[in-house]
Protein backbone atom coordinates (compact mmCIF):
# COMPACT_ATOMS: atom_id res chain seq x y z
CA UNK A 1 0.00 0.00 0.00
CA UNK A 2 2.99 2.20 0.43
CA UNK A 3 4.58 1.41 -2.53
CA UNK A 4 1.35 2.88 -4.29
CA UNK A 5 1.55 6.06 -2.71
CA UNK A 6 5.05 6.78 -3.11
CA UNK A 7 5.59 5.21 -6.91
CA UNK A 8 2.81 4.61 -8.78
CA UNK A 9 0.35 7.76 -7.75
CA UNK A 10 3.07 10.21 -8.49
CA UNK A 11 3.80 8.51 -12.29
CA UNK A 12 -0.26 8.49 -12.65
CA UNK A 13 -0.68 12.26 -12.08
CA UNK A 14 2.96 13.46 -13.89
CA UNK A 15 1.08 10.93 -17.22
CA UNK A 16 -2.28 12.67 -16.90
CA UNK A 17 -0.62 16.48 -17.10
CA UNK A 18 1.39 15.12 -19.59
CA UNK A 19 -1.81 14.26 -21.74
CA UNK A 20 -3.76 17.32 -20.89
CA UNK A 21 -0.27 19.71 -22.06
CA UNK A 22 -0.17 17.64 -25.32
CA UNK A 23 -3.88 18.43 -25.83
CA UNK A 24 -3.50 22.13 -25.21
CA UNK A 25 -0.14 22.06 -27.70
CA UNK A 26 -2.60 20.86 -30.23
CA UNK A 27 -5.71 22.67 -30.07
CA UNK A 28 -3.12 25.84 -29.69
CA UNK A 29 -0.94 25.33 -32.58
CA UNK A 30 -2.05 22.83 -35.06
CA UNK A 31 -6.04 22.56 -35.27
CA UNK A 32 -7.97 20.27 -36.75
CA UNK A 33 -8.67 20.86 -40.97
CA UNK A 34 -12.00 19.98 -40.68
CA UNK A 35 -12.14 22.76 -38.37
CA UNK A 36 -11.81 25.31 -40.44
CA UNK A 37 -14.27 27.49 -41.86
CA UNK A 38 -14.19 28.66 -45.14
CA UNK A 39 -14.90 32.03 -46.48
CA UNK A 40 -19.26 32.28 -46.48
CA UNK A 41 -20.98 32.30 -49.81
CA UNK A 42 -23.56 34.21 -50.41
CA UNK A 43 -26.30 32.00 -50.60
CA UNK A 44 -29.11 34.20 -52.14
CA UNK A 45 -29.32 36.60 -54.92
CA UNK A 46 -31.63 39.60 -54.53
CA UNK A 47 -34.41 39.54 -56.90
CA UNK A 48 -36.63 42.74 -58.26
CA UNK A 49 -40.10 42.69 -56.73
CA UNK A 50 -42.62 42.11 -59.67
CA UNK A 51 -46.35 42.22 -59.76
CA UNK A 52 -49.05 40.99 -61.65
CA UNK A 53 -52.01 43.40 -64.27
CA UNK A 54 -54.81 42.70 -62.79
CA UNK A 55 -58.68 43.70 -63.73
CA UNK A 56 -60.29 46.33 -61.59
CA UNK A 57 -62.71 49.26 -61.47
CA UNK A 58 -61.01 52.83 -60.59
CA UNK A 59 -62.54 56.05 -59.39
CA UNK A 60 -60.66 59.26 -59.87
CA UNK A 61 -61.51 61.56 -56.89
CA UNK A 62 -58.83 64.25 -55.89
CA UNK A 63 -58.76 65.15 -52.86
CA UNK A 64 -56.89 68.56 -52.17
CA UNK A 65 -56.54 70.73 -49.08
CA UNK A 66 -58.95 74.14 -48.95
CA UNK A 67 -60.39 76.71 -47.53
CA UNK A 68 -63.23 79.37 -47.32
CA UNK A 69 -63.23 83.07 -48.07
CA UNK A 70 -65.59 85.45 -48.95
CA UNK A 71 -66.52 85.87 -52.31
CA UNK A 72 -63.92 88.09 -54.94
CA UNK A 73 -65.30 91.57 -54.87
CA UNK A 74 -66.55 93.20 -57.98
CA UNK A 75 -67.12 96.48 -59.91
CA UNK A 76 -69.88 98.17 -60.98
CA UNK A 77 -68.35 100.11 -64.11
CA UNK A 78 -69.66 102.87 -66.42
CA UNK A 79 -71.10 102.02 -69.71
CA UNK A 80 -71.16 105.53 -71.43
CA UNK A 81 -68.64 108.25 -71.56
CA UNK A 82 -70.03 111.12 -69.87
CA UNK A 83 -70.80 112.76 -65.78
CA UNK A 84 -72.29 111.14 -63.33
CA UNK A 85 -75.60 112.23 -63.18
CA UNK A 86 -77.06 110.39 -60.67
CA UNK A 87 -75.70 108.16 -57.28
CA UNK A 88 -78.47 106.06 -55.49
CA UNK A 89 -76.22 104.54 -52.93
CA UNK A 90 -74.13 104.65 -49.95
CA UNK A 91 -71.19 102.83 -48.85
CA UNK A 92 -72.61 99.58 -46.59
CA UNK A 93 -76.01 99.78 -48.45
CA UNK A 94 -77.09 96.38 -49.41
CA UNK A 95 -77.74 95.82 -53.23
CA UNK A 96 -79.45 92.84 -55.30
CA UNK A 97 -77.72 91.77 -58.83
CA UNK A 98 -79.30 94.07 -61.77
CA UNK A 99 -80.53 97.22 -58.98
CA UNK A 100 -79.94 100.43 -60.64
CA UNK A 101 -77.27 102.10 -58.72
CA UNK A 102 -76.57 105.15 -61.05
CA UNK A 103 -76.77 106.94 -64.03
CA UNK A 104 -74.19 108.79 -66.64
CA UNK A 105 -75.21 111.31 -68.77
CA UNK A 106 -73.87 112.16 -72.12
CA UNK A 107 -74.65 115.08 -73.95
CA UNK A 108 -73.23 116.00 -77.84
CA UNK A 109 -73.47 119.36 -78.99
CA UNK A 110 -76.24 120.02 -82.21
CA UNK A 111 -75.15 121.87 -84.93
CA UNK A 112 -77.50 125.39 -85.20
CA UNK A 113 -80.01 125.95 -87.68
CA UNK A 114 -79.74 128.83 -89.98
CA UNK A 115 -83.34 129.70 -90.77
CA UNK A 116 -84.13 132.72 -93.72
CA UNK A 117 -87.09 134.22 -93.36
CA UNK A 118 -89.42 136.02 -96.56
CA UNK A 119 -88.00 139.23 -96.54
CA UNK A 120 -84.08 137.68 -96.69
CA UNK A 121 -83.44 137.85 -93.72
CA UNK A 122 -81.01 135.27 -92.09
CA UNK A 123 -81.40 133.87 -88.12
CA UNK A 124 -79.11 131.58 -86.14
CA UNK A 125 -81.58 129.15 -84.19
CA UNK A 126 -79.32 127.55 -81.47
CA UNK A 127 -80.36 123.70 -81.25
CA UNK A 128 -80.77 121.84 -77.70
CA UNK A 129 -77.74 118.64 -77.60
CA UNK A 130 -78.31 115.57 -77.57
CA UNK A 131 -78.70 113.65 -74.77
CA UNK A 132 -78.13 109.94 -73.36
CA UNK A 133 -78.32 108.53 -70.47
CA UNK A 134 -77.83 104.88 -69.07
CA UNK A 135 -78.22 103.53 -65.66
CA UNK A 136 -75.04 101.87 -63.70
CA UNK A 137 -76.42 98.43 -62.45
CA UNK A 138 -75.21 96.14 -59.43
CA UNK A 139 -73.28 93.35 -61.09
CA UNK A 140 -74.21 90.97 -58.35
CA UNK A 141 -76.42 90.79 -55.06
CA UNK A 142 -74.27 92.19 -51.89
CA UNK A 143 -72.92 95.23 -50.14
CA UNK A 144 -71.39 98.43 -51.32
CA UNK A 145 -68.32 98.41 -50.20
CA UNK A 146 -66.81 101.58 -52.15
CA UNK A 147 -67.59 104.23 -53.97
CA UNK A 148 -65.43 105.52 -56.65
CA UNK A 149 -66.89 108.51 -58.30
CA UNK A 150 -69.24 111.70 -56.79
CA UNK A 151 -71.96 113.29 -59.00
CA UNK A 152 -71.16 115.58 -61.87
CA UNK A 153 -67.71 113.51 -62.41
CA UNK A 154 -66.77 112.65 -65.63
CA UNK A 155 -66.22 109.41 -66.34
CA UNK A 156 -65.27 107.43 -69.51
CA UNK A 157 -66.62 103.45 -70.67
CA UNK A 158 -65.01 101.04 -68.07
CA UNK A 159 -64.40 103.45 -65.43
CA UNK A 160 -65.03 102.01 -61.41
CA UNK A 161 -67.83 103.30 -60.62
CA UNK A 162 -68.95 101.30 -57.09
CA UNK A 163 -67.13 98.27 -55.48
CA UNK A 164 -69.41 95.31 -54.22
CA UNK A 165 -68.64 92.79 -52.06
CA UNK A 166 -70.82 89.38 -52.71
CA UNK A 167 -73.01 88.15 -49.61
CA UNK A 168 -71.34 84.72 -50.50
CA UNK A 169 -68.89 82.74 -50.15
CA UNK A 170 -65.75 80.26 -51.89
CA UNK A 171 -64.31 76.99 -51.09
CA UNK A 172 -60.60 77.09 -52.85
CA UNK A 173 -58.35 74.23 -53.19
CA UNK A 174 -54.74 74.45 -53.18
CA UNK A 175 -53.92 72.11 -56.49
CA UNK A 176 -50.61 70.87 -57.42
CA UNK A 177 -49.58 71.24 -60.90
CA UNK A 178 -49.49 67.41 -61.69
CA UNK A 179 -52.69 67.12 -60.30
CA UNK A 180 -53.67 68.82 -63.55
CA UNK A 181 -53.43 65.83 -65.52
CA UNK A 182 -56.21 63.91 -63.57
CA UNK A 183 -58.72 66.78 -64.49
CA UNK A 184 -58.75 65.78 -68.33
CA UNK A 185 -62.72 67.52 -67.62
CA UNK A 186 -63.69 69.90 -64.74
CA UNK A 187 -66.92 68.66 -63.09
CA UNK A 188 -69.27 71.21 -62.13
CA UNK A 189 -69.21 70.81 -58.55
CA UNK A 190 -67.17 68.95 -55.72
CA UNK A 191 -68.11 67.60 -52.43
CA UNK A 192 -66.13 70.09 -49.31
CA UNK A 193 -65.75 68.52 -45.69
CA UNK A 194 -65.14 71.45 -43.38
CA UNK A 195 -62.92 71.29 -39.86
CA UNK A 196 -65.61 72.22 -37.09
CA UNK A 197 -68.41 73.50 -39.79
CA UNK A 198 -71.46 72.05 -40.98
CA UNK A 199 -71.39 68.42 -42.54
CA UNK A 200 -70.17 67.74 -46.20
CA UNK A 201 -71.65 69.60 -48.62
CA UNK A 202 -71.59 70.21 -52.49
CA UNK A 203 -70.31 73.64 -53.91
CA UNK A 204 -70.98 74.46 -57.32
CA UNK A 205 -69.80 76.30 -60.41
CA UNK A 206 -66.13 74.41 -59.85
CA UNK A 207 -63.30 76.15 -61.94
CA UNK A 208 -60.04 76.32 -62.17
CA UNK A 209 -58.78 79.90 -61.16
CA UNK A 210 -54.98 80.95 -62.13
CA UNK A 211 -54.78 84.01 -60.59
CA UNK A 212 -53.01 87.22 -62.37
CA UNK A 213 -53.56 90.73 -61.68
CA UNK A 214 -55.90 92.59 -64.27
CA UNK A 215 -55.21 96.18 -65.69
CA UNK A 216 -57.24 97.24 -62.71
CA UNK A 217 -55.75 95.58 -59.90
CA UNK A 218 -58.11 93.14 -59.54
CA UNK A 219 -57.50 89.39 -60.08
CA UNK A 220 -58.32 88.17 -63.29
CA UNK A 221 -61.35 85.64 -63.42
CA UNK A 222 -62.45 86.87 -59.69
CA UNK A 223 -60.07 84.93 -58.74
CA UNK A 224 -58.12 85.73 -55.51
CA UNK A 225 -54.82 87.36 -55.69
CA UNK A 226 -52.94 85.21 -52.94
CA UNK A 227 -54.39 81.89 -54.40
CA UNK A 228 -50.83 81.13 -55.62
CA UNK A 229 -49.48 81.44 -52.49
CA UNK A 230 -51.71 78.93 -51.54
CA UNK A 231 -50.54 76.38 -53.63
CA UNK A 232 -47.04 76.32 -52.04
CA UNK A 233 -45.68 75.49 -54.80
CA UNK A 234 -45.60 79.38 -56.68
CA UNK A 235 -47.42 77.14 -59.67
CA UNK A 236 -50.37 79.42 -58.47
CA UNK A 237 -53.03 77.06 -59.32
CA UNK A 238 -56.40 77.07 -57.50
CA UNK A 239 -59.65 75.55 -57.54
CA UNK A 240 -62.65 77.48 -56.66
CA UNK A 241 -66.27 76.70 -56.22
CA UNK A 242 -69.52 78.38 -54.32
CA UNK A 243 -70.85 77.64 -51.58
CA UNK A 244 -74.69 77.26 -51.08
CA UNK A 245 -76.37 80.37 -49.74
CA UNK A 246 -78.14 77.46 -47.54
CA UNK A 247 -75.17 76.77 -45.90
CA UNK A 248 -73.86 78.76 -43.02
CA UNK A 249 -70.11 79.35 -43.10
CA UNK A 250 -67.35 81.19 -42.26
CA UNK A 251 -64.34 82.82 -43.47
CA UNK A 252 -60.79 80.98 -42.74
CA UNK A 253 -62.28 77.58 -41.96
CA UNK A 254 -60.43 74.57 -43.47
CA UNK A 255 -61.12 71.34 -44.52
CA UNK A 256 -60.56 69.14 -48.37
CA UNK A 257 -61.83 69.81 -51.50
CA UNK A 258 -62.86 66.24 -53.36
CA UNK A 259 -63.77 66.04 -56.87
CA UNK A 260 -64.87 63.66 -59.31
CA UNK A 261 -62.95 63.12 -62.13
CA UNK A 262 -63.99 60.19 -63.94
CA UNK A 263 -64.33 56.23 -63.16
CA UNK A 264 -63.66 53.08 -65.50
CA UNK A 265 -65.23 50.06 -64.74
CA UNK A 266 -63.20 46.47 -65.06
CA UNK A 267 -60.26 47.67 -66.81
CA UNK A 268 -56.69 46.41 -66.71
CA UNK A 269 -54.34 48.47 -63.42
CA UNK A 270 -50.78 48.36 -62.26
CA UNK A 271 -49.66 50.08 -59.43
CA UNK A 272 -48.19 53.62 -60.90
CA UNK A 273 -44.91 53.14 -58.94
CA UNK A 274 -44.43 50.29 -61.80
CA UNK A 275 -44.96 53.05 -64.57
CA UNK A 276 -43.06 56.40 -65.75
CA UNK A 277 -45.18 58.63 -66.54
CA UNK A 278 -48.74 59.06 -65.47
CA UNK A 279 -50.36 60.56 -68.34
CA UNK A 280 -51.80 59.46 -71.68
CA UNK A 281 -48.81 57.42 -72.06
CA UNK A 282 -45.69 56.03 -70.37
CA UNK A 283 -43.67 53.07 -70.24
CA UNK A 284 -43.18 49.57 -67.97
CA UNK A 285 -40.68 47.28 -67.59
CA UNK A 286 -40.94 43.38 -67.79
CA UNK A 287 -38.59 40.84 -67.68
CA UNK A 288 -37.17 39.17 -71.07
CA UNK A 289 -35.87 35.95 -72.03
CA UNK A 290 -33.03 37.04 -70.69
CA UNK A 291 -33.63 37.63 -67.21
CA UNK A 292 -32.85 41.23 -67.73
CA UNK A 293 -35.65 44.30 -67.64
CA UNK A 294 -37.06 45.40 -71.20
CA UNK A 295 -39.16 48.64 -71.45
CA UNK A 296 -42.48 48.23 -73.53
CA UNK A 297 -44.59 51.52 -74.02
CA UNK A 298 -47.86 51.76 -72.62
CA UNK A 299 -51.04 53.98 -73.10
CA UNK A 300 -52.60 55.21 -69.95
CA UNK A 301 -56.33 55.72 -69.04
CA UNK A 302 -57.23 57.75 -65.40
CA UNK A 303 -55.72 57.01 -62.09
CA UNK A 304 -56.58 57.21 -58.42
CA UNK A 305 -53.10 58.19 -57.32
CA UNK A 306 -51.98 54.36 -56.04
CA UNK A 307 -53.44 52.56 -59.35
CA UNK A 308 -53.35 53.46 -63.12
CA UNK A 309 -55.45 52.27 -65.93
CA UNK A 310 -53.66 50.42 -68.69
CA UNK A 311 -55.27 51.25 -72.20
CA UNK A 312 -52.68 49.42 -74.62
CA UNK A 313 -49.59 47.75 -73.92
CA UNK A 314 -50.18 45.09 -71.03
CA UNK A 315 -52.86 42.46 -70.83
CA UNK A 316 -54.29 41.06 -67.34
CA UNK A 317 -51.95 38.56 -66.19
CA UNK A 318 -48.75 39.93 -67.32
CA UNK A 319 -46.31 40.65 -64.69
CA UNK A 320 -44.10 43.37 -64.74
CA UNK A 321 -41.58 45.29 -62.35
CA UNK A 322 -43.48 46.63 -59.68
CA UNK A 323 -41.09 49.99 -59.66
CA UNK A 324 -39.09 51.11 -62.54
CA UNK A 325 -35.96 50.69 -62.77
CA UNK A 326 -32.98 53.00 -61.35
CA UNK A 327 -35.48 55.61 -59.48
CA UNK A 328 -35.85 55.50 -55.78
CA UNK A 329 -38.48 53.68 -54.49
CA UNK A 330 -39.52 56.39 -51.45
CA UNK A 331 -40.91 59.82 -52.83
CA UNK A 332 -39.02 62.38 -51.69
CA UNK A 333 -42.26 64.29 -51.78
CA UNK A 334 -44.32 62.12 -49.38
CA UNK A 335 -44.59 63.15 -45.94
CA UNK A 336 -45.56 59.77 -44.76
CA UNK A 337 -49.78 61.19 -44.54
CA UNK A 338 -52.49 60.91 -46.81
CA UNK A 339 -55.43 63.62 -46.74
CA UNK A 340 -58.37 62.25 -45.88
CA UNK A 341 -62.04 63.76 -47.79
CA UNK A 342 -63.08 64.99 -44.36
CA UNK A 343 -59.63 67.43 -44.15
CA UNK A 344 -57.56 65.62 -41.52
CA UNK A 345 -54.67 64.06 -42.30
CA UNK A 346 -53.61 59.85 -41.11
CA UNK A 347 -49.89 59.43 -41.16
CA UNK A 348 -47.93 56.13 -40.31
CA UNK A 349 -48.04 57.17 -36.53
CA UNK A 350 -51.56 57.98 -36.22
CA UNK A 351 -53.94 60.63 -36.90
CA UNK A 352 -53.02 64.53 -36.95
CA UNK A 353 -55.11 66.62 -35.37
Amino acid sequence: MGGWRRIILPIVRVVLVAAIAVALVKIAFFPDASAESTPAEASASIEEPVVTAQVSSLENALTVPASVRADTAVDAKATLQGTVSELTVTVGQKVAAGERIGAVRQETPVDPVTRVAPDGTETVVPQKPKVVAEAIVAPAAGTISALSVIQKQDVAVGDVVATITPDAFVVQGSLKPKDLYRLSSIPGEASVSLKGGPGEFTCTSLRIATPAASGDGSAANGADPSAGAAGGDGASTALTCRVPVEVRVFSGLTGALTIQAGSAENVVTLPTTAVKGNADSGSVWVQNAEGGAEERPVKLGITDGVQIQIVEGIAEGDTVYEFVPGTDVTDPESTGCALQPDGTEVCEDGLVP
